[in-house]
């Protein structure tokens, strides 16, 4: 009789872990589905490095625009336009421009580009926490926003991330957050302030134009 009952409860958990599994998957579809079916996306974004052992807790904010394969984003002064082939990184600062064919994409930190897809692939994944945030337009309203969270673990032991939760607004399938946590316990979060899609945008918005910078050094790395 003991014995039963220790495999019924083993069938329940691996079924409980597997519809948890199968949901998280679902949620995951649909946000992916959407994102594929804009023509575009605008951001505006708040970046959060802390931790808490080295004494580290840095905010700032950023905005990006995506189109097709071509970028655009801005964070700390600087801009980063990826054109479809070529990334050109532009520092006021240092008055520099640098120019390269690299693929950005291979980068181990979630930028805010990856974080609109990164999760398709590599992870194992399961539904986490929810949490309800209140209307940011109107404090005294009673609508609260439903954001479910989902835990990815990387598929790769030699990963430097511990774990990812991907807070999706579950109202319209969209990310909300990315809270990555790395082996060192550093935790990098990127929430989204504003999510637009299918704007006008400029046919020239992703085109650098050398002729903004002719003071600045030009760093051609290839």
């Amino acid at each position: 009789m003991r014995n039963l009952i220790l495999i019924i409860l083993i069938l329940f958990v691996n079924f409980t872990n597997s519809q948890e599994k199968s949901d998280a998957e679902m949620l995951l579809n649909k946000v992916s589905e959407n994102i594929k079916g804009y023509n575009n996306v605008f951001i505006n974004y708040e970046y959060r490095l802390n931790n808490d052992e080295l004494d580290i807790d840095e905010k700032n904010a950023g905005s990006f625009v995506k189109e097709k394969d071509k970028w655009k984003f801005e964070f700390v002064g600087i801009t980063r336009i990826f054109d479809g082939s070529k990334l050109f990184t532009i520092s006021p600062e240092d008055e520099e421009v640098t120019i390269s064919s690299e693929n950005p994409e291979e980068e181990s930190t979630i930028t805010p580009n990856k974080m609109l897809y990164f999760y398709e692939d590599g992870y194992t994944v399961t539904m986490d926490k929810i949490e309800y945030l209140k209307n940011r337009s109107n404090s005294n309203s009673r609508y609260r926003k439903k954001i479910q969270y989902v835990k990815l673990i990387p598929k790769d032991s030699d990963s430097e991330i511990k774990f990812i939760l991907l807070g999706i607004d579950t109202e319209f399938n969209q990310i909300y957050e990315v809270v990555e946590t790395g082996k060192n316990d550093t935790v990098t979060t990127i929430t989204i302030i504003d999510f637009e899609f299918n704007i006008k945008i400029n046919k020239d918005f992703f085109v650098f134009n050398d002729e903004k910078y002719k003071n600045y050094y030009m760093n051609i790395l290839d």
